[in-house]
């Protein structure tokens, strides 16, 4: 046997997820990158609607990073001990609940623009918005940079009790 046969389903299955929660990860900051590029007081209708479809692609990677983070949690991981009696852990989750709820106002404003766009007019962005928008998207790249720091210490056991 060779290739993905050679591979033990349990572990094919484990690395999927994995798979899964890393590129799903990797979509989210992305398109948080794309947002902060593409900010700007009165967008272009092109750059408008890219930015809306970014947020879009945003929210199902986050569904799909909250997910895959799930079940590694409760099935495909170290075991949900591993994670939970960690702080380190709570810490991730905690950054990763804030990055959420800070990305509410930028893709409420987004659902805004989709009003105009969709009748062919461009949304009515100030210099005061789009600099708005631009903290919110930096502070939450900054969250989003910290999210694999932590994961890299959980994985090696800091913060671990004795």
């Amino acid at each position: 046997m060779t290739g993905l046969a050679a591979i033990p389903p349990d572990l094919l299955s484990k690395a999927g997820v994995a798979y899964v929660h890393y590129l799903s990860f990797m979509l989210c900051f992305g398109a948080l990158v794309l947002e902060r590029r593409l900010i700007k007081a009165n967008p272009s209708k092109q750059d408008a609607t890219l930015m809306v479809i970014t947020d879009v692609v945003y929210g199902i990677a986050a569904l799909a990073l909250l997910g895959s983070g799930i079940l590694r949690v409760l099935y495909f991981g170290q075991g949900s001990e591993f994670y939970t009696e960690n702080p380190l852990f709570w810490w991730k989750v905690g950054v990763y609940l804030a990055v959420g709820g800070l990305s509410l106002y930028p893709t409420i404003t987004y659902i805004l623009w989709a009003i105009p766009l969709r009748k062919g007019e461009l949304p009515q962005v100030s210099e005061a918005l789009a600099k708005r928008l631009g903290w919110i998207l930096n502070i939450e790249l900054v969250g989003f940079a910290t999210i694999p720091l932590l994961a890299t210490l959980m994985a090696r056991g800091v913060g671990l009790p004795g």
